[in-house]
Formats: C-alpha cells, sequence, structure tokens
C-alpha cells in the first residue's frame, strides 16, 4: 500500500497495490497498521457508504458532521471516476479554506483519507458512478451540514461550472462566509 501526504496535511492518498493474474486481480484496500505508521492517523471505521451517481457530472458535496459526530472518511470509486475534493475548516489552520483535488477512479484504484475537520464532497466523471468510503463515526442528522459546492470564496476548480444533477440540500448548502467551523487545528508540534 503506497500512502502519500497531499498538500494539505492529514489528508493522504493511498494506492493499494494491485496483484493481477489470469483470474483478475487482488489487494488490500486498506491495512490499519500500515495507515496508523505512515499517517499517525488512528481510525476506527463504524460506518460504510455507497452511492450511486448515474449521470456524469454530478455534483455531491460539499458535505461535513459536526463534533461529536464529525467524520473521517476513507473514499474509493468501485466504478467510473470522480473528482473528490477535500477542504480544511479547521480554525486556525494555517490551510484554512484551502482546497485540494484528486482524480479516484476504478482504474487508478488510488483512494482519499479525508479526516474529520475538513469538508467532502465530489463531481462524477462518468455516467453510473459508484463511490464507496468508510466512515469513522456514524451518520447523524442533526450534526450534518454543507457548505455550497462552488462559492466564489472557496474558488474550487471542479472542471465545471453548473452541474448535470445535483440534491436541493447541497443545491440550498450555505455559504462559506456563513459557515461557522466547528473544528479546530491541532498542531502535531
Amino acid at each position: 500500500m503506497n500512502i502519500q501526504p497531499t498538500t494539505l496535511p492529514d489528508v493522504f492518498l493511498i494506492t493499494p497495490k494491485r496483484f493481477s493474474d489470469a483470474r483478475g486481480y487482488f489487494m488490500e484496500t486498506f491495512r490499519q497498521d500500515l495507515f496508523q505508521d505512515q499517517t499517525g492517523a488512528v481510525v476506527d471505521f463504524v460506518q460504510e457508504n455507497q452511492s450511486l451517481s448515474a449521470k456524469a457530472n454530478t455534483i455531491r458535496g460539499l458535505h461535513y458532521q459536526s463534533p461529536p459526530h464529525a467524520q473521517g472518511k476513507l473514499v474509493r470509486c468501485l466504478q467510473g471516476g470522480i473528482l473528490d475534493i477535500a477542504v480544511d475548516v479547521r480554525k486556525n489552520s494555517p490551510h484554512y479554506g484551502k482546497a485540494i483535488a484528486v482524480e479516484l477512479t476504478a482504474d487508478n484504484d488510488k483512494q482519499l483519507w479525508v479526516p474529520a475537520g475538513f469538508l467532502h464532497g465530489f463531481r462524477t466523471l462518468t455516467e453510473n458512478t459508484l463511490v464507496s468510503y468508510k466512515c469513522t463515526s456514524t451518520y447523524s442528522h442533526a450534526h450534518e451540514g454543507t457548505v455550497s459546492w462552488n462559492d466564489p470564496e472557496l474558488n474550487i476548480d471542479w472542471g465545471t461550472d453548473s452541474a448535470s444533477e445535483i440534491s436541493e440540500r447541497d443545491a440550498n448548502a450555505m455559504t462559506f462566509s456563513d459557515f461557522k467551523t466547528p473544528f479546530k487545528f491541532e498542531s502535531k508540534a
């Protein structure tokens, strides 16, 4: 398993090793010991979600859950492809409001670790895109929130100016300037 840091501290790109033969392939998609050794993050996945987006250019996000139900997510694309987005929203973080965009596809096997304290969303690159993500906390409707995916203050390059499909919740999301972060940056120094 290859674990690489990204331009946002605490967000990691994980690429499992694929072992192929005449039958197909095998890969370990996650190993807690290797993940902890290479990232310093201790995770306990308690829920796994899966979404299917029928149309290309579907936008989902930018989502978060507030403490005490804040979620870290390990995101992978099982079919098709996505542009996966993470935005640092930890108060006093030197990277506050900065985003990263990574292409995750069924062919490249890449996964993105998005810890609690980050907004998360994605845009589908193909029709019938299947996404799976492991979460460190269970879903809590009372703690969920959404920030507008195309907020000009965030200036995220989604590769599009409009979505083919978007939920009502995401279409009516709050602006980044109205967002009051419940997350705190903790320096590891």
